[in-house]
């Protein structure tokens, strides 16, 4: 999980740090005593989705880490979606014929940034159900008579606290009572 985590992080962060380098430079020449006129323009004025797809990537890692199961799957899936979708966009920009001095680099990095993120979503989606979960040991034990929704729980099982017993803990803890101790 750590390593499809890390890819998705670099891969998203790189495409949107190249996004927003410049990547071509257009002269516009005036009358004899003026300067050129220098227009620079990044990948986010050529391409304004690639940096939004790549920030949106960019957060899918983080919710790789905050879901489970089938949703975290869904979430790679989406992942691999937009690291395509961001890849292509440096492929493009690579074979564009954008007007001025184009430098390359750039939307190289955003395509290999794009990819990582691909890979990356594609591990998690291939993967990421069978992935540990977290939050779980930080909820606290059931005790005797806790229940599920599917019924008792088992001895020493974790029940989340919900509904109307969190609103009375919190109240317990108002008054300085524990309400851990029954």
């Amino acid at each position: 999980m750590t390593y499809a985590v890390l890819l998705c992080l670099a891969g998203a962060g790189l495409a949107v740090w190249a996004a927003t380098r410049t990547w071509a430079v257009e002269v516009t020449p005036r009358p004899v005593p003026l300067p050129a006129l220098r227009e620079e323009r990044s990948g986010a004025a050529l391409l304004p989705w690639l940096p939004a797809l790549a920030v949106v990537a960019l957060a899918g890692a983080g919710a790789v880490l905050a879901t489970r199961g089938g949703l975290r799957r869904l979430v790679g899936l989406l992942i691999l979606v937009l690291g395509a979708a961001v890849a292509a966009g440096g492929g493009y920009a690579l074979a564009a014929g954008f007007a001025g001095d184009v430098s390359r680099q750039w939307p190289a990095l955003c395509l290999l940034g794009g990819l990582l993120a691909a890979v990356g979503g594609a591990w998690t989606a291939r993967r990421g159900s069978a992935w540990p979960a977290m939050g779980a040991r930080y909820e606290r034990p059931a005790r005797g008579g806790a229940t599920t929704a599917d019924g008792p729980a088992a001895p020493g099982a974790v029940v989340p606290t919900r509904g109307r017993g969190t609103t009375d803990a919190w109240d317990a803890l108002d008054r300085g009572e524990d309400p851990t101790v029954s």
